[in-house]
């Protein structure tokens, strides 16, 4: 098995020409042939996915030290047309016409690090810097007095830190599947939505860099040899934890907020293309739920609880992945949105480079 956490190089090995396991030889007569020695034993080592990360892959080696820089870039945008009046004939309006254009930029600097404890057991520690960008164009038609407002926001600094436990579960013998356990939590060292500063009127004057809570993910991966390609499945749930903000916005006081859990799904393939490279084709789905948010009016002391609505994230995965040397992997994936919640587009880079620790 490689070195490489979450890589593709199939431990199972490249059958070229015998996929049943047996090498085959012609017979004197030239017309038949027969087996000629057996498959390998099953290996023990669950196979490398490289090209998509977070899915809770095969584990670093006892003694392994991985480093990984990653640089990601996401785009988002919203185009909405609103029309709120009557409408006499569909070319006749009589009412207020509002456009919306927000697009918005995420570019994400990160370090990883992964180390073997034991040949199961992986601790993980990820450090992301970002920088946001988000230009909002609002138009309103009126009859009397049409506008045009544009508006644009930035903000940069340290992201939330997460640690991570990877656990190997079974030995994957018989050809059966591997089965991985991981836990992640995420922390709050980023600069939350309520964290940020306001002007007068409430509104943000930059843009966070964190989620502003905590949250604690366990999830199960299933990887499933089947040379030249391997098989992948991960379900987990994000326990998103409730706060109390006690942060006055305006003439309103936020006092409790518990963001929605999530139900995170992903699952694909990844094919062998040469000992060196391989492809990854994949889909992941998050369904958020809704979050509860409880105001406090300044001026009355009256409390209301608002719910938000809850969001379906979805989208396609491809990866690619070369492997440059023995200690060293360069790993391309992009992500394409296919649901109204999804981010357009998001590009990862990586390069993990492996050494031995103990």
């Amino acid at each position: 098995m490689n070195f490489i956490h979450k890589g593709f190089t199939l431990a199972c090995g490249l059958v070229p020409l015998a996929l049943s396991g047996h090498a085959w030889a012609q017979t004197n007569d030239g017309n038949s042939v027969r087996p000629v020695g057996q498959r390998p034993p099953p290996t023990e080592e669950a196979p490398d996915i490289q090209a998509i990360p977070d899915i809770g892959g095969v584990l670093t080696p006892k003694g392994r030290l991985v480093i990984e820089p990653e640089f990601q870039y996401s785009h988002a945008s919203v185009n909405r047309l609103t029309f709120r009046g009557v409408e006499i004939l569909s070319t006749l309006q009589i009412g207020v016409l509002a456009a919306e254009d927000i697009d918005r930029d995420t570019f994400t600097a990160a370090v990883t690090g992964r180390l073997g404890v034991t040949d199961r057991l992986e601790m993980e520690l990820r450090l992301p810097y970002l920088y946001r960008d988000d230009t909002a164009n609002f138009s309103v038609n009126e009859a009397e007095e049409p506008f045009n407002l544009r508006r644009s926001q930035s903000g940069d600094g340290l992201g939330d830190i997460e640690l991570a436990a990877h656990y190997q579960i079974n030995s994957g013998r018989d050809g059966g599947p591997f089965f991985v356990g991981n836990l992640r939590y995420k922390s709050t060292t980023g600069k939350g939505p309520f964290d940020v500063s306001r002007d007068s009127n409430g509104i943000e004057e930059e843009l966070a860099t964190g989620s502003g809570f905590h949250s604690l993910e366990p999830s199960l991966t299933m990887l499933l040899p089947s040379a030249p390609a391997v098989y992948f499945a991960n379900v987990g749930y994000l326990f998103n934890l409730e706060d109390d903000v006690n942060e006055t916005i305006g003439e309103t006081r936020v006092k409790e907020v518990d963001p929605g859990d999530a139900v995170r799904l992903s699952l694909g393939m990844s094919y062998s293309i040469n000992p060196q490279s391989s492809f990854t084709l994949g889909y992941k789905n998050d369904f958020i739920q809704e979050t509860d948010t409880t105001f406090e009016d300044i001026n009355t002391g009256r409390s209301t609880t608002q719910s938000g609505q809850s969001l379906n994230v979805g989208s396609m995965l491809l990866g690619w992945s070369y492997q440059m040397s023995e200690d060293s992997v360069f790993n391309l994936g992009l992500e394409f949105g296919v649901t109204e919640d999804a981010p357009d587009t998001t590009l990862t880079l990586r390069t993990p480079i492996g050494l031995n620790v103990f």
